[in-house]
């Protein structure tokens, strides 16, 4: 089957072509047709359907752009000003129609002869939001969305003086890979205590986000925030204890594996004591690895990747560009960290990055290229909803091509020997991101079911956490108050509780895509594409059956694709 990225925004039927959402009023009148309207047939139904998608895709778009802009210009108080007003003056009245939207539907008689498999997944969610809609909830949440973005307005204004000229910690962090130790070892501290200056102000909104995350959970009936999380996620398929279980696995069969990656590492260094900001280093007479120059260096050469793999692919990215949808270099007053935004309507989703030259910007590039290919091969499906996927899958589909791309990373990388470097730096990160996965995720659960405890208990709780996933070969000594403030560099505690999870089981569904297409490329990328296009529109395990996988990360599971990521690894070497 031929794919195309010739993308075309969704034609609107039920809204006019012009309309935008400037307040309220102007929005209200298309929620009351929707509510009042007379259904009668099943076709008025799914008509009925289609129209309230077509809305749905248009405030999501709207909102997406808002959030987009702020994001992209942190001191700009207009775009922030915009943003906050549709989450505190439209969002919380749109909540209580989307609500009884929704018992119409479930309650119309015609309900239960709508195509079960078609619709399952859909049905299943609008239950589950039924369920969870609390009016008093509504200004709460509203409060949130707009205190999440703190974050970025916080860390967007971080910045450290290296050798003379100011960069954003993101760009300093490349001097983590130069062989000169003294000057890593001086931009490390310089990183994290320009850190330490804004971390009263990180605790203070964190607490206040987690004392408001709980009266959310108390109001719907839930007794700690984690719990009322889970369903809101939609995660009907793995429980907290299957969490612990991985937390535990990790352990057990990935922390050896990382022990030995630094024990390597320290040897290869020549050095007695491998310290943190040694891990990112090359040995002395080795240059760092500067895969490209500009961010048009990298949007042309992940084009020319992703095209070798699929044309189709690097179609996807070229789409983007054409359409001014990717803002990837890092500069003073964009917010932190890297993402795919789908929108609903336009189809071609929007890539955010804060790239420096480092290879760690050439994996984010690929990994959200992966996102963005996911929105176009679901943008076809007929509602708004189906196009919604879990986490989990969405992060295969961007973990897979961090791993599948490097078959073509040589448009990165002009000689055997940094190829070969390259790979080896990408499957060791495969290996060492999932300690710092589990620690995230056990400090979300203990925090927010413990949603009274103090500051003290909790930078306490959050070093022993740390501590059992973080490597003894690492020298650690004399870095206790970095150390004790270290979360707070995590995006996903702030914007995205519970989020994290997700990558450490996207990684094992990627690890057993990247198996298959070891075997047979083609076919490996088949079952990609056709878990993508499926949307949201199969649960998790049927979504992870049409990627040839199974929806396991037992400890089993994943002491079996460390060691099939170790033994790939040692062909390197």
């Amino acid at each position: 089957m031929s794919y195309s990225a010739d993308i075309k925004k969704l034609p609107r039927h039920f809204l006019p072509a012009d309309f935008t959402i400037s307040n309220w009023e102007r929005l209200e009148p298309y929620f009351k047709n929707l509510e009042e309207r007379v259904i009668s047939t099943l076709p008025e139904l799914e008509q009925w359907l289609k129209e309230a998608s077509e809305l749905e895709a248009a405030i999501s778009e709207d909102v997406c752009w808002r959030q987009i802009r702020m994001t992209c210009d942190t001191e700009n108080k207009a775009l922030e000003e915009s943003f906050n007003f549709f989450m505190m003056e439209i969002q919380p009245r749109i909540q209580p129609y989307a609500d009884r939207l929704n018992r119409k539907l479930v309650d119309h008689p015609l309900s239960s002869q709508l195509d079960h498999e078609k619709y399952f997944t859909y049905l299943r969610n609008v239950r589950k939001n039924i369920d969870l809609f609390r009016e008093n909830n509504i200004p709460l949440q509203a409060e949130l969305s707009v205190m999440q973005q703190q974050f970025g307005m916080i860390s967007g204004k971080m910045t450290v003086t290296v050798n003379g000229q100011e960069y954003t910690l993101q760009q300093a962090a490349k001097f983590l890979e130069d062989p000169d130790r003294s000057l890593r070892e001086q931009v490390y501290h310089q990183i994290n205590q320009r850190r330490l200056q804004d971390k009263e102000e990180l605790n203070t909104l964190f607490s206040d986000l987690l004392q408001k995350r709980h009266q959310v959970a108390l109001n719907t009936g839930y007794s700690n925030y984690r719990d009322f999380r889970f369903t809101e996620l939609g995660r009907f398929d793995y429980s907290k204890e299957d969490c612990y279980q991985f937390h535990e696995a990790v352990k057990l069969h990935v922390m050896p594996l990382v022990n030995q990656l630094y024990e390597l590492k320290k040897k290869k260094l020549g050095l007695d004591t491998l310290r943190p900001w040694d891990v990112e280093a090359e040995p002395a007479g080795i240059n760092p690895l500067r895969p490209f120059s500009n961010s048009e260096e990298l949007t042309q050469k992940t084009i020319d990747c992703f095209t070798r793999l699929n044309p189709f692919f690097g179609d996807c990215l070229r789409k983007m560009k054409e359409m001014g949808h990717l803002d990837l270099e890092s500069r003073k007053g964009k917010a932190p960290g890297g993402y795919n935004c789908p929108l609903a309507e336009s189809g071609a989703p929007f890539i955010f990055m804060n790239a420096a030259g480092t290879l760690d910007d050439v994996t984010t590039m690929v990994h959200e290229g992966g996102h963005a290919i996911h929105s176009f091969l679901a943008h076809e499906l007929e509602l708004t909803g189906f196009k919604e996927y879990p986490t989990e899958i969405a992060e295969v589909a961007s973990m897979s091509m961090e791993l599948f791309s490097m078959d073509h990373w040589t448009v990165f990388f002009n000689t055997t020997e940094e190829l070969k470097r390259a790979k080896e730096q990408q499957l060791e990160r495969v290996i060492t991101i999932f300690p710092w996965i589990a620690t995230i995720d056990k400090f979300q659960h203990w925090v927010y079911e413990n949603p009274s405890h103090s500051l003290e208990e909790r930078a306490a709780t959050w070093v022993k956490i740390l501590d059992e996933f973080t490597s003894p070969v690492i020298d650690i000594s004399g870095l206790e108050n970095y150390r004790l403030f270290g979360w707070q560099r995590q995006l996903h505690l702030f914007e995205v509780p519970f989020y994290y999870i997700e990558y450490g089981i996207a990684q094992l569904g990627a690890i057993g895509l990247w198996k298959q297409y070891k075997l047979n490329p083609e076919s490996a990328l088949q079952h990609y594409i056709s878990a993508l296009e499926k949307g949201g529109t199969r649960t998790l395990p049927e979504l992870f059956k049409a990627a040839g996988l199974s929806f396991d990360f037992s400890p089993a599971a994943i002491r079996e694709l460390m060691q099939f990521v170790k033994e790939e690894l040692d062909t390197l070497n």
